[in-house]
């Protein structure tokens, strides 16, 4: 290397190298002396050698220095949206100004890799398995019940507003040890930190009004929130698919505190209600096509705490604690169903350095459920519960071989009292830095989660479900571009397969299910080529098939779609001073089954097309114009049928299309920021 420092330790005597790499002087030093060799970015070489007065001939080889900044990251499976990395995918304001995603954290994330979009449900599917594998964490802590309630075959949303979120971390697979209970995926959301400055919040839409104040002071601050929906006057004026009695209408609250506890230290508070109710006329099939009223009413309390700080020069903690308390009331018919969840989460993590190269991570927490339904028909009631309290260990070792390199090698163990199951999760995941733009990441692990609600309530002989991950990729983020393309497999052992016995004999279920899922994730992002324009293009190829729960053989499952693709455009107009959006999204049909065919899952769904656009005028800097629709194109989108429990004369099953609740959803919107300054708005923020 051209420009090291040759030289003897404590006198002028010295020289560089040259273009060659080469370098020679001369010394009158005699003795024994110390050669010094130094080059930014390397590690200092030292040797000592005897002068004699004769010439001295060596091979010197600097070892890069370690910089942790500059050091290369896992991505495996990983995407990130955090401002503090310098090489991410999408940041915080993606989450929130993607069109179509509808001011929902989970709508933004389906314009991803590795997601498959499921209009009649709404939630998130990641590569190749069910909602209900994937988790979500706010600060550390476990959100039992992130969704909205919902009907049958109807689209719900996230329960949380993404305004109070700075960053987000969605793994697709592969993930830390520090994590469990998710076989899938893991979604991490950081709440805000001290705000700069006092601040309201008003939010004027079609659907609702909102209003959020931040009172701040010298080492703390607080904020709440309340608002009110109602899409009654709405869906009078937009044509709906179904027939409303009441439209959905809620009632939120929220309070967030966060106070500093020192230097590093910071702790934060949060609580929320949520109170929604709706009643929906749909076809009874088992009664030739007669409307019967779903009628839901639902309260969902939500509360969690955080404390992160330094314990010395070099430990670290981080603690979080969460409690949730969900209670469905459901009446149809002459059917009422009571359903109420209690979860509770307590975590703690440690974290020391033993070097700048060897960090060490671990931690403890447990997953408290208590789950309990109440179902009362004109002949006989159900009244069933479990309590499920699941424990866990973790520790995790991060180790840098060089810059270029890293390892980081876990394990993780668990025990259910409820199911008395014992398991143990390895980790294992790595990155090479081919350039300092570029690298490989690969990622694998076992990965446990207990069965679903709906059979522990009739069973505790079962054992935790498993997924084993194998992720391998490649990210390359150059002169503002950034291309990605990963790899997986996924192979499902001990899924919950019933026998076909009577659904409340605790021998109707056990573990012998199976299944896989391989695929390949691509995506494209460029804020360079197009002056004020940004887009990103993501592409999945999925190939699963399972075999569980009632499946008579193995067959691709019907929330999945083979390809799935999203690209997303923004454009700010400097003169107009808007920020426009458009994001077409499309997936190809999904299989559906119909009970009159003798083929299980063997008829296609219509493709899911959508063009969403979204319009934001900063009328003034307080103050912002937004307008947003979706499909605007009107594509026709059914998400298969649903058929009647029972035959008719004909021997024949009755069937319906799944239709999305509306073709199109339009929104109108003013956000008002006011503050002493009166520079602050929410641009960044609106959906």
């Amino acid at each position: 290397m051209p420009g090291a420092n040759a030289y003897l330790h404590g006198t002028y005597d010295g020289t560089s190298s040259g273009e060659d790499g080469e370098f020679k002087f001369r010394t009158s030093k005699t003795g024994q002396q110390t050669l010094q060799v130094e080059f930014m970015g390397y590690e200092p070489f030292s040797l000592k050698v005897e002068l004699k007065g004769d010439t001295i001939r060596l091979n010197v080889k600097l070892k890069e220095a370690f910089n942790e900044l500059n050091a290369v990251t896992i991505t495996a499976g990983t995407f990130e949206a955090s401002d503090k990395k310098q090489a991410v995918t999408i940041t915080p304001i993606d989450m929130v100004t993607t069109a179509g995603a509808v001011g929902d954290v989970y709508g933004a994330l389906q314009s991803l890799p590795g997601t498959t979009v499921n209009g009649e449900s709404g939630r998130l599917f990641v590569k190749g398995g069910d909602s209900e594998e994937s988790q979500t964490y706010i600060d550390g802590s476990l959100v039992s019940v992130p969704y909205n309630s919902s009907a049958p075959n109807l689209a719900t949303r996230g329960r949380f507003n993404p305004f109070m979120f700075k960053g987000t971390i969605f793994s697709t697979g592969g993930y830390s040890a520090e994590y469990g209970q998710a076989l899938s995926s893991v979604l991490l959301l950081s709440t805000n930190d001290m705000p700069a400055e006092d601040q309201l919040d008003l939010s004027f839409l079609s659907v609702g009004v909102e209003v959020a104040g931040t009172k701040k002071w010298n080492s703390g601050a607080v904020t709440g929130t309340l608002a009110y929906n109602n899409l009654q006057p709405y869906m009078s004026l937009a044509p709906q698919n179904y027939d409303w009695v009441k439209a959905p209408e809620s009632a939120t609250g929220a309070v967030s505190v966060r106070q500093k506890t020192s230097k590093t230290g910071m702790f934060k508070f949060y609580s929320s209600f949520d109170n929604g109710s709706f009643t929906l006329s749909q076809q009874n099939l088992d009664a030739g096509g007669t409307l019967i009223d779903y009628k839901l009413d639902n309260g969902n309390q939500f509360m969690n705490a955080s404390w992160n700080d330094k314990l010395g020069e070099k430990w670290a903690v981080s603690t979080a604690a969460s409690f949730t308390n969900n209670t469905d009331d459901i009446q149809f018919e002459q059917t009422t169903v009571a359903e109420q969840i209690q979860g509770t989460h307590l975590k703690s993590v440690f974290s020391y350095p033993f070097s700048e190269k060897f960090i060490l991570k671990f931690g403890g927490e447990l997953f408290s459920k208590k789950f309990s339904q109440n179902v009362q028909m004109p002949n006989e009631t159900h009244d069933n519960n479990f309590t499920n309290n699941t424990f866990a260990g973790f520790t995790e070792a991060q180790v840098y071989a060089s810059n270029k390199f890293v390892t980081r090698i876990g394990g993780r163990v668990e025990y259910s009292d409820y199911l008395n199951s014992f398991t143990v999760s390895p980790r294992f995941s790595a990155a090479y830095k081919i350039t300092d733009k570029s690298q490989f990441s690969a990622a694998y692990g076992w990965f446990y989660q207990n069965p679903v609600d709906d059979y522990l309530l009739y069973t505790d002989l079962l054992k935790p479900e498993r997924a084993d991950h194998y992720t391998f990729s490649f990210q390359s983020s150059v002169n503002s571009r950034t291309i990605r393309v990963e790899l997986y497999r996924k192979d499902y052992k001990d899924l919950v397969k019933l026998t076909g016995g009577e659904f409340y004999l605790p021998t109707s279920y056990n573990n012998s299910g199976n299944g896989y899922a391989n695929g390949l994730d691509l995506f494209w992002r460029d804020k360079k080529t197009i002056k004020n324009g940004d887009y990103w293009i993501s592409y999945s190829y999925l190939d699963t098939k399972r075999d569980y729960r009632n499946f008579p053989e193995e067959a691709i499952p019907t929330f999945a779609s083979k390809h799935n693709f999203s690209m997303v455009y923004k454009h700010w107009f400097g003169n107009l001073r808007s920020l426009a959006g458009a994001n077409f999204r499309y997936s190809s049909p999904r299989v559906f089954n119909d009970p009159n065919s003798a083929t299980f899952n063997g008829e296609k769904m219509l493709a899911y097309r959508s063009l969403d656009l979204s319009w934001s005028f900063l009328y003034r800097q307080h103050i912002i114009i937004y307008a947003a629709a979706t499909n605007v194109l009107d594509f026709k989108n059914e998400f298969g049928q649903r058929y009647s429990n029972n035959p008719d004369t004909n021997g024949r099953f009755q069937g319906a299309a799944i239709q999305p609740g509306s073709n199109q959803f339009y929104v109108l919107g003013c956000f008002i920021t006011l503050t002493r300054k009166g520079n602050a708005n929410q641009l960044d923020k609106i959906e």
